[in-house]
């Protein structure tokens, strides 16, 4: 497949939507809560392909709540062979992954999308270059799984993803209340043994 993201890449939240109006994005990948209001900010950009996905960022099943699902990383996986399809046909290209906070649905949907498209490259390496392109990534665990997955990356990903975990936590110790006010223990304990 080549090295899919050699394009501009950036990942964001909502609120940092406007100041990217003018960086001539291409494809954006909107992942929302199912609830949330569809997005007005984008009627300002210059033409771009949008896919949008409705899930919460959550790891464990909760009423009223909707997990992410592994058809949701299908979507976010077709959204990549498509973009990847569409890089012969462009001069330039600008992908735009965001979610609300930007931190957590958004760099999984990132990483799986750099999974897909770099399969021969250690989880390790692409897990360096996500922090690179969003340096308070804290890749939902969920979704990196399905990656793993439906990747054929035989728990690269996961392993890879505790690593990142445990080093996240080191750099911003302030993840540790963060994550456990949020419900996810689980990814804390992944950093323990990352």
């Amino acid at each position: 497949m080549g090295v899919l993201f050699s394009p501009e890449l950036t990942v964001c939240g909502i609120e940092e939507l406007p100041n990217q109006r003018a960086r001539n994005v291409t494809h954006v990948l909107s992942l929302l809560d199912p609830e949330y209001p569809d997005l007005d900010v984008f009627h300002s950009y210059a033409g771009h392909h949008r896919t949008t996905l409705r899930f919460h960022d959550i790891i464990d099943a909760a009423q009223g709540r909707v997990m992410p699902q592994p058809e949701h990383l299908e979507e976010i996986l077709k959204f990549g062979s498509e973009f990847h399809a569409q890089q012969d046909a462009q001069a330039s290209s600008h992908l735009l992954v965001h979610c609300h906070m930007g931190v957590s649905r958004s760099t999984a949907a990132m990483l799986s999308l750099m999974a897909q498209a770099n399969p021969d490259e250690a989880g390790e390496s692409l897990f360096t270059r996500l922090v690179a392109i969003r340096p308070q990534a804290w890749p939902n665990s969920q979704m990196i799984g399905f990656a793993d997955e439906q990747l054929g990356r035989n728990g690269d990903l996961k392993a890879a993803l505790a690593r990142h975990y445990a080093r996240q936590i080191k750099a911003r110790p302030e993840f540790v209340e963060w994550m456990t006010s949020l419900g996810r223990e689980a990814e804390l304990r992944m950093a323990s043994i990352g």
